[in-house]
């Protein structure tokens, strides 16, 4: 099962077609119609994996030889016997509500040294009225794909030669820029200095760090002079060496390290999806060095940090998880119990709603995640504060305390936005491209009537770009009409149409791209009004 859904894997070399999918539906709908009994059995796993073997399911025999139980629990329909945990519905008669939306590739397991399998996804609710109302979410959805309207705006594009590594044109960049400086300008506020640390360093760094024991899979590496270098995957290690290039006192604490330098992780290409999985992206990455004492308001002024930023961008329905201890985790038990009950305590003091993840914790620490719901009510997770005692040990950094003695900083890792990349996606999305005013990549685009509006619509865009907005002329000899329509094609916020009686007025006849129309302005007054409203967190146009 899958977050609204599920999906099958099959060994089927030809690979299903549409037509396939119509038939596996149809005999679905059969099956329900008959109202066949669904019986849980509970079998010792020898046998399982003889049974299963014998009928040629030998990637079923592999699951179970791997979760050595002593049992395992199958499920019977008629005579067609799974393997699952369930629970199942009682009878094939309660499930009426399903489709069969798309067919994929899937190595087994992942892993492209393995077979590909055919993978079906499918969505199933209580009732039609659910199921109509999914697939109308899920088309909307393939309209916001934000791999489809960056392709459309001119934002970004991929390309063989550096897979799963955006390019963006000159459009994307400045929304990408502009990202940047919003959150740089959270830094100002929130106390933070950047920094900018290299970005392949020897791999003994990494063993140092505990990264290459347990992120290797998702490293690039290279060999230079007969040693070993990694290319970096996130910043942490690099910043608690330029923490450690001096003795500091408890006085000079909190230190706070941001930095938005590139960092580069091998994702398979079987799991990259346009910007919200790529290999090569920069992050809002920072790092907190802090007493014991100071950990509570630290995290605190990182929880309000988040939620500034939820607000700016428009995400009204929020939800955060606290999580713990991973299987993988380093460092000793008291080290995650200290850190365990330090997040605890930040979440009850603020007062929100939190619900606990347990095990899914950074192999280093446990974290605290904050996700928005986008417009589609998908849930995204953003920003992200992690509490670290064990990278402080590894690289043995210490502060003097008000008695002379040295003692062991805790190290807070947070992101705000996370990758640049995967929420420029995630926001092309909730906007549908249309992107507020602030960030939009041309503000306002100039349309003129005939050819002698030309110079006019000339000046009056040189004026704007002096008062720091980003304007274009369209002076393409083309019917007023299609200038239009193709402006809000392009999602552009305001678009200015200039004719005579402008230009004899010192005027512009600004309408927003949802169609309405605005009363005439000059154009110091529509100068005026772009600036007010070219503030993060102003939606200002429809």
């Amino acid at each position: 099962m899958i977050e609204d859904g599920f999906y099958y894997d099959f060994k089927y070399d030809p690979g299903f077609t549409p037509e396939d999918l119509q038939r596996i539906s149809q005999e679905m709908e059969k099956i329900s119609a008959e109202g066949h009994a669904i019986e849980r059995e509970e079998m010792e796993s020898g046998a399982a994996i003889e049974m299963f073997r014998s009928a040629g399911e030998d990637f079923k025999a592999e699951i179970i030889e791997d979760l050595a139980e002593a049992t395992v629990s199958l499920y019977l329909q008629g005579d067609f016997v799974d393997l699952c945990r369930g629970p199942h519905v009682p009878s094939t008669k309660r499930l009426k509500a399903f489709e069969l939306l798309s067919v994929a590739g899937a190595y087994w397991r992942g892993d492209e040294r393995n077979p590909m399998l055919q993978r079906i996804y499918g969505t199933a609710f209580a009732d039609r009225k659910a199921l109509k109302l999914h697939l109308a979410r899920i088309e909307e959805a393939r309209k916001r794909d934000h791999r489809k309207l960056g392709k459309a705006l001119g934002l970004f594009s991929f390309h063989q030669e550096a897979p799963g590594c955006p390019f963006f044109h000159p459009d994307g960049a400045t929304v990408y820029n502009l990202l940047v400086d919003y959150i740089r300008g959270l830094y100002g506020r929130y106390g933070y200095q950047e920094v900018i640390t290299p970005q392949i360093l020897d791999v003994d760094l990494w063993h140092r760090s505990g990264h290459y024991e347990n992120y290797r899979e998702n490293m690039y590496f290279t060999s230079v002079e007969e040693r070993e270098f990694a290319v970096k995957p996130m910043n942490c290690p690099t910043h608690c060496l330029m923490y450690s290039e001096q003795v500091r006192s408890y006085r000079e604490l909190p230190v706070r390290m941001a930095d938005l330098g590139r960092l580069h992780r091998f994702e398979r290409s079987g799991v990259v999806h346009g910007l919200t999985r790529v290999r090569s992206f920069s992050q809002d990455d920072a790092h907190i060095f802090c007493t014991p004492e100071q950990i509570q308001s630290e995290i605190q002024s990182v929880i309000s940090m988040i939620r500034s930023a939820q607000e700016v961008f428009g995400f009204s329905e929020t939800r955060t998880y606290l999580s713990t201890k991973p299987g993988k985790a380093i460092g000793d038990a008291s080290m995650w119990e200290r850190a365990e009950a330090a997040l605890h305590a930040v979440l009850e003091s603020d007062g929100g709603e939190y619900s606990v993840n347990e095990g899914d914790g950074a192999f280093y620490g446990p974290k605290i995640d904050f996700c928005i719901l986008d417009a589609m009510k998908r849930e995204w997770q953003l920003g992200t504060v992690q509490l670290d005692f064990f990278l402080p040990e590894r690289f043995d950094l210490k502060y003097v305390d008000s008695a002379g003695a040295h003692q062991r900083p805790v190290m807070i890792h947070r992101a705000v936005l996370g990758s640049i990349e995967r929420f420029m996606g995630i926001l092309i999305e909730h906007t549908g491209g249309a992107l507020p005013l602030w960030l939009a990549p041309v503000q306002t685009r100039l349309v003129t009537v005939t050819d002698r509006q030309n110079e006019y619509a000339t000046r009056v865009e040189a004026t704007l770009k002096a008062r720091g907005l980003r304007a274009k002329a369209d002076l393409r000899n083309e019917k007023l009409g299609f200038k239009i329509r193709e402006a809000q094609q392009n999602k552009v916020p305001v678009i200015a149409v200039i004719g005579d009686r402008e230009v004899e007025q010192g005027s512009v006849s600004p309408r927003l791209r949802g169609g309405s129309q605005l009363d005439s302005m000059t154009v110091d007054e529509f100068a005026g009004w772009l600036v007010e409203r070219s503030v993060p967190g102003d939606g200002g146009v429809p």
